[in-house]
């Protein structure tokens, strides 16, 4: 194994031992001695990779972001039904809400958020930024015909935000069990039939 191998292995698992401890504690009340000890890790190998519990933290969300920028929406095809585009839109944004590692980085931010909200507003703006990726479609859909006009990213707000009350914020805030695959497809089929209802033209 190289030098480059074990640095990455290592810097990993502090990160795997702070979500933990972050999560079991909060940040305020996590040092970075339980965090070495978690990860397996010497003190000052912790701080060779962060230098402060905030750049810790800087990295988790960094993490979070990447989760949902590998989970972007694929550029819309005028060729293709509308229904079946918006349909694996969903599927792929329901797959990352069921993502265990997707959920613990989560969980660590939003908590974090509701008490210190200044420490999350990087996330918050980062995220905005990765939806982007849904309100381009639909504003290629409403250029083509396809959607009624509107504000794209309301509108992709409104859609995906069907997901999360099923499948993200009962998991994260009230500890309920992830929805098995046909629970999934019932929402993601619902939200996508909603949404062409209201939004969607005769030509869709």
């Amino acid at each position: 194994m190289t030098i480059s191998r074990l640095t990455d292995r290592k810097r990993a698992a502090i990160v795997q031992a702070a979500i933990a401890e972050f999560r079991a504690n909060g940040f305020d009340a996590t040092s970075m001695d339980r965090v070495a000890a978690t990860a397996g890790v010497s003190k000052r190998t912790v701080y060779n990779h962060f230098p402060s519990k905030d750049d810790l933290f800087a990295q988790i969300l960094e993490e979070l972001w990447a989760c949902s920028m590998a989970a972007n929406a694929a550029p819309y095809q005028p060729g293709r039904p509308l229904r079946a585009q918006l349909l694996e839109l969903l599927a792929q944004k329901m797959a990352l809400l069921r993502d265990p590692y997707f959920l613990d980085l989560a969980r660590v931010a939003i908590a974090e958020a509701i008490h210190t909200p200044e420490r999350a507003r990087s996330m918050v703006a980062k995220l905005s930024e990765k939806d982007e990726g849904a309100s381009m479609l639909l504003r290629a859909a409403q250029a083509d015909g396809k959607l009624k006009a509107g504000d794209a990213a309301f509108m992709a707000n409104v859609l995906q935000g069907q997901l999360k009350g099923f499948a993200f914020w009962p998991q994260v805030a009230m500890g309920q069990p992830e929805l098995d695959a046909a629970q999934q497809a019932a929402v993601v089929e619902t939200a996508v039939d909603m949404f062409l209802c209201y939004w969607g033209t005769e030509a869709a």
